[in-house]
């Protein structure tokens, strides 16, 4: 078994300083969209998008789907052309979802029978885009979606058919424009499964939030026959099991209960008949209509939309310790105990820049205060509990360069003793391989590798896995490709 090693830095002095308000580098909104009647706001989920070497935030209304260029963040600009009107809108839409893969935008709402599951041709961006499905043959409402793209599935949870509601459903997506249906699922086994408000998938583990009825993680590698890893329903604070994010070692599960007063959770899924909450953390307000809504990982960095309280970042490299590093407060109006500000975050554009959505006020673009770091999160895999320092690796002086990359990247390091040959690959954050350098002949002293990247690779964040077959090199560091 190969084991990925990784070598544990100390944390930066800014990490250690208290939190830092976010720089605010630009805002958009559109002050003519109806607002919704519940909570008084046009705006719902946040995306990005990198497309034609252009950075687009998606974000959603009462109206549609809204494409914002990001690229010049002192300036943006929505793409009127690109707009998608949403097969139903007005002040009683309240939530919209998305996801892409492979150059196609899947959309989804959760209000009103006349909903549909949308499929939008985002290529063309920032010139226009085309919407090539638009009908409720496989689901009229949706809550959630998700793709794993290592797997080319589409996951949708809380969904309304023709039939009535059901958990969830998932659909393949190897043709982007003509979804499968895999499978309805409303229970796994013998075990009921009332309802799927979230879900996160990483190569068919499913990480299910399943609202006041708890949590469950679900292997889907057979969707006709489904696999219960392990089940939480009894833990500390717990609420309405919202939504999570998992680690990139897959020991971790970062989850937020949508509860006033209550905290986001570290949850340890290595065993699945033992899945539990080894520490709580918040942002310390004492307001006690704080809220966490949304999380999403990169690395060693932790994002949240807190409602209220705006985006909020933690350091996880510790992650049994997060540390409050940013935050950045969206919503001037009044805090009470109600629903109202910070929507969603997006943190993955190559310029590091995060987008944020605001229910009352739209979009925010916020310059970032660190780089996410793989090598310093200090967890490991379920499959390697004990972690090698990088310090006893014959690898020394590592440097890729340059950071980003576009056609070649450079591997220079030393060997301190004879080694195997080495094996270089590139990941993207949700593990997925993506390019892979085999049995690359090394030698004790100084080496040069280096390595091209295609043009078929999309711009963003990947993690280069260093390692060899007798498991003595074992290294990861991020790579930014940005063309």
């Amino acid at each position: 078994m190969r084991i990925i090693l990784f070598f544990l830095f100390s944390l930066p002095i800014l990490l250690k300083a208290q939190p830092i308000e976010l720089n605010l580098l630009g805002t958009w909104n559109d002050p003519s969209l109806p607002v919704t009647a519940a909570w008084d706001g046009p705006y719902n989920e946040i995306w990005g998008l990198v497309v034609n070497d252009h950075e687009i935030a998606v974000i959603g209304s009462t109206m549609g789907t809204h494409f914002i260029d990001v690229t010049d963040p002192t300036n943006p600009i929505e793409l009127t052309d690109a707009f998608v009107q949403g097969a139903t809108f007005g002040p009683a839409l309240v939530h919209r979802d998305f996801h892409d893969y492979r150059g196609y935008l899947y959309v989804v709402a959760d209000e009103d029978n006349n909903s549909t599951l949308q499929i939008v041709d985002i290529r063309n961006l920032p010139e226009s885009t085309t919407v090539v499905s638009d009908n409720n043959d496989l689901l009229i409402r949706s809550h959630n979606v998700f793709v794993d793209s290592t797997q080319a599935r589409l996951y949708a949870c809380g969904i309304r058919r023709s039939t009535g509601r059901d958990a969830m459903s998932i659909y393949d997506i190897s043709d982007p424009v003509n979804p499968i249906e895999l499978g309805i699922y409303n229970n796994i086994g013998n075990v009921e499964i009332p309802y799927v408000h979230d879900i996160f998938v990483r190569d068919h583990i499913a990480y299910l939030n399943g609202g006041n009825d708890g949590f469950w993680v679900v292997d889907f590698t057979d969707p006709a026959a489904p696999v219960l890893q392990g089940t939480m329903t009894d833990y500390v604070q717990s609420g309405y099991n919202h939504s999570g994010w998992l680690d990139h070692q897959g020991h971790y599960y970062f989850l937020a209960d949508e509860n006033h007063g209550l905290d986001l959770k570290v949850v340890d899924v290595c065993e699945g008949d033992n899945i539990e909450v080894v520490q709580t953390f918040g942002t310390g307000s004492d307001f006690e209509g704080s809220i966490p809504h949304n999380v999403l990982i990169d690395c060693n960095i932790l994002y949240a939309s807190w409602y209220y309280e705006g985006v909020q970042m933690f350091d996880i490299s510790d992650p049994t310790n997060p540390v409050r590093i940013g935050f950045y407060d969206t919503f001037d109006g009044p805090d009470i105990n109600s629903f109202a500000g910070n929507w969603g975050v997006y943190p993955y554009l190559p310029s590091g820049n995060i987008l944020a959505s605001d229910m009352q006020s739209g979009l925010f673009i916020l310059e970032n205060i660190v780089t996410p770091d793989c090598d310093a999160y200090q967890a490991t895999s379920c499959e390697n509990a004990v972690a090698v320092a990088e310090i006893d690796q014959p690898v020394k002086a590592l440097k890729i360069y340059p950071q980003p990359v576009a056609n070649q990247l450079t591997i220079d390091f030393s060997l301190t003793e004879p080694t195997a040959d080495l094996n270089f690959s590139l990941t993207d954050l949700s593990g997925r391989q993506v390019m892979a350098w085999n049995d690359l002949a090394v030698f004790t002293g100084e080496n040069k590798i280096n390595l091209d990247i295609p043009n078929s690779l999309n711009n963003g964040f990947y993690i280069m896995v260093i390692e060899n077959e007798d498991d003595t090199v074992g290294i990861t560091r991020k790579v930014v490709v940005h063309r």
